[in-house]
């Protein structure tokens, strides 16, 4: 792929693919093409390497007075730094934990733990369930009452003209995405949070599908609350839970009586995955190099400036081709709308699971279903049959999106 003034400080595609030895793998004589980076990227060298080195020369628990222990803290203190970085806030509001649901099902809980029956939540039918059920919970646990601004047409679009009428003096959170992982559509969650917080509400913003994609800032977005998983940016499996230091240090949480009791670990319940923690101070890393030296969050920005530009002719690219197949429909917003490079269709008389399975033979690997995004593709018309999501990452190569399209051609024309 060329590369413009503006992306030329910033790694190739072809340097970056080197990174990754899942891309040495092939398919009925074709090299593998991983459409699939929405439910979960692969790894670079670096990350795998640092987990690895943790494991086998680091390892042990934390807060003792012997040099492993001591060098466990002092990983897990540059991995808060470095996600500190990645996200625009601060060490002390970073909390790590299993998974982005399991830490929105903790955090809903403690949050509930002082709210009354009756307050209220406003949630979405575009986000993933994890952003959903867990304030869903609370309608059964606490009486709490769940509201939900509706989505509309096949560019799949939250009718924020709506939201002011479901905001009241009960509104307690407002749960957002920042990007939908099913369809792409990147959610204008400044606007958003200004009017939750007009209204005396938090916010909780789902960020999982956004953070590979663009660089997150917690401050401008407005957020209270923000949380992600590294998985999806070329990490392991952890989740991240950002949250504004005063309201940390308040929260009723769930813990045990001898835990740290300050921000940000009075958070994490029970030992954590320290070599999954590592992991992502090294995915950070990693996407921080793409740009070559430099200070961290001024490099992470010139790689998310590159990697959007790319992934903006990718997309292109991929949604010209679908579109001009007879049978697919597309959903989502088109090129040029607030978007990321994530593409969700149908095929007209295919099953989602069917034309996912049948393109494997072509090296393209791509999931199906509705993405735990189910309301939205309920919305969609596809509960029964689910969609196929092409998702590019910054290993995607325009080669790899025209052999998707002429698999699905193929497919669509049987």
């Amino acid at each position: 792929m060329s590369q413009s003034p503006q992306t030329a400080d910033v790694a190739s595609v072809f340097s970056i693919r080197s990174h990754f030895p899942a891309l040495e793998r092939s398919e009925g004589g074709h090299p593998v093409a991983f459409f699939d980076g929405p439910g979960g990227t692969q790894a670079p060298r670096p990350v795998v390497d640092a987990m690895t080195d943790y494991l086998l020369h680091h390892n042990a628990n934390t807060h003792w007075r012997y040099p492993t222990s001591e060098e466990t803290d002092a990983m897990l203190a540059a991995a808060r730094s470095a996600v500190a970085d990645f996200l625009g806030g601060d060490p002390a509001e970073i909390a790590f934990g299993a998974n982005m649901t399991t830490l929105t099902f903790h955090l809903a809980r403690a949050l509930a733990r002082g709210w009354a029956a009756g307050d209220e939540v406003v949630v979405t039918e575009l986000d993933h369930h994890a952003n959903v059920d867990p304030w869903r919970a609370l309608e059964r646990e606490r009486g709490i009452v769940v509201k939900a601004v509706p989505v509309h047409g096949k560019d799949a679009q939250l009718d924020l003209e709506t939201l002011s009428g479901l905001l009241s003096k009960k509104t307690r959170l407002v749960a957002v995405g920042a990007a939908s992982n099913a369809v792409g559509t990147i959610n204008d969650v400044a606007k958003i949070a200004a009017q939750a917080h007009e209204s005396g509400a938090l916010v909780f913003v789902d960020a999982v599908h956004y953070a590979p994609h663009a660089l997150v800032d917690v401050r401008a977005l407005g957020a209270d609350f923000l949380a992600c998983s590294s998985y999806k940016f070329y990490g392991p499996h952890a989740g991240i839970l950002w949250g504004r230091r005063g309201l940390l240090e308040s929260l009723d949480v769930p813990k045990l009586r001898p835990a740290p009791d300050e921000s940000p670990d009075r958070l994490e319940t029970g030992t954590q995955n320290h070599e999954g923690i590592v992991g992502t101070c090294a995915a950070v890393g990693f996407l921080a190099s793409l740009a070559g030296p430099g200070e961290r969050r001024a490099a992470l920005a010139r790689t998310f400036r590159a990697l959007r530009e790319r992934g903006e002719v990718l997309l292109s690219r991929m949604w010209t081709g679908l579109s001009a197949i007879p049978g697919v429909t597309l959903y989502g917003p088109p090129p040029g709308a607030p978007r990321t490079p994530t593409v969700a269709f149908a095929v007209r008389g295919h099953d989602s699971g069917a034309v996912a399975h049948e393109i494997v033979p072509r090296g393209v690997y791509v999931s199906h279903g509705d993405f735990y995004a189910t309301t939205l593709v309920e919305r969609l018309g596809h509960a029964a049959d689910g969609l196929v999501r092409a998702g590019c990452a910054c290993y995607t190569t325009e080669d790899e999106v025209d052999r998707l399209v002429a698999g699905v051609r193929e497919i669509a024309r049987r």
